[in-house]
């Protein structure tokens, strides 16, 4: 059973292929199923400021159970367990039993109304990003407690599930975008600036360029950018929707990112070889339009040829 279960974490990994993130949760959840069997399931992100849920996806949970969840927060003995202990598995009963809880004002407002009697939770957090994730299992039957096998195999799971479903998300947003060099990073995050994935590295620059940053947010107001891409405090930062949420990339200022996207245009022509009437047509401006902005390159980037702006660009390529 351990070779079959290292199997299947390893599917999780290579289910970018396949797989677009936002159906990734689900349907690991339902992978997980077959080594831990549940009634209901819930993985929910959410910021270590309010412990609340910004994103959350269910199994077999009517509307209302996550709301529910967290009105009641304050009632609930298992969260300061599982933050206690992050990363390891927590059962209700071992912290709340059996007799108090099933006649407890958290069982009746709470997980009664839809069914729910078990309860196994496991919560995981990244203290730089200011992220935190909950990952529960339910079951109706109360005479099917989880066993100490399906609480070690949670363990395992949880920390490649929560791993698996960040690298699929930049692992995608990878693959969507050619023209940023090997230096950048990326986050998700919403309209608030609250990121939802970050990489490391994202935040390695972030702290370095912006020393006051925020945790958990971005440390610049997504409403200050325009739709193009522009340079803050010697970052080159780029900002994209997806759905309801940003992509933001950032990487270190080269000559290049100090130019105008008409302008990269033009260089990007010019230096692979085409003339000026060639890269004329190819933007659909006039010849001397490309020798205006060519002219306008040369005093910005301090280059006067061709030659030395191609082994510019070259250079910041890594080419």
């Amino acid at each position: 059973m351990t070779l079959e279960f290292d199997h299947w974490i390893g599917t999780l990994y290579r289910a970018g292929a396949k797989v677009r993130p936002e159906h990734f949760r689900r349907q690991a959840l339902e992978g997980l199923r077959q080594w831990i069997p549940f009634d209901g399931a819930l993985w929910g992100n959410g910021t270590l400021e309010t412990l609340s849920f910004h994103t959350f996806d269910s199994i077999n949970l009517p509307d209302g159970f996550a709301d529910a969840l967290e009105q009641t927060r304050h009632l609930n003995p298992i969260l300061p367990r599982i933050l206690q202990q992050l990363g390891r598995p927590v059962t209700m009963e071992s912290v709340f039993p059996d007799a108090q809880f099933f006649d407890s004002e958290l069982y009746r407002c709470t997980f009664a109304p839809f069914g729910i009697h078990r309860i196994l939770s496991t919560g995981l957090t990244d203290e730089r990003g200011g992220l935190y994730t909950l990952l529960s299992l339910y079951r109706r039957d109360a005479d099917r407690p989880f066993t100490a096998d399906e609480v070690a195999l949670h363990e395992r799971a949880v920390f490649h599930l929560v791993n698996a479903a960040s690298h699929l998300v930049f692992t995608f947003l990878n693959r969507r975008q050619n023209d940023v060099p090997d230096s950048s990073a990326a986050c998700v995050c919403d309209g608030l600036g609250l990121y939802h994935e970050v990489q490391a590295k994202f935040l390695d620059m972030a702290e370095r360029h912006f020393p006051e940053a925020p945790r958990g947010r971005l440390p610049f107001a997504l409403d200050a950018l325009s739709g193009e891409d522009c340079t803050l405090n010697g970052l080159s930062v780029r900002v994209q929707r997806l759905g309801d949420l940003f992509v933001v990339r950032i990487w270190p200022c080269g000559p290049m990112d100090e130019l105008t996207v008409r302008e990269r245009e033009v260089v990007e022509s010019i230096s692979r070889g085409l003339t000026f009437k060639e890269t004329a047509r190819r933007l659909g401006v006039a010849p001397s339009t490309v020798s205006n902005h060519l002219y306008r390159v040369y005093q910005k980037l301090g280059v006067h040829s061709r030659s030395a702006l191609a082994r510019l660009v070259h250079e910041q390529d890594g080419s």
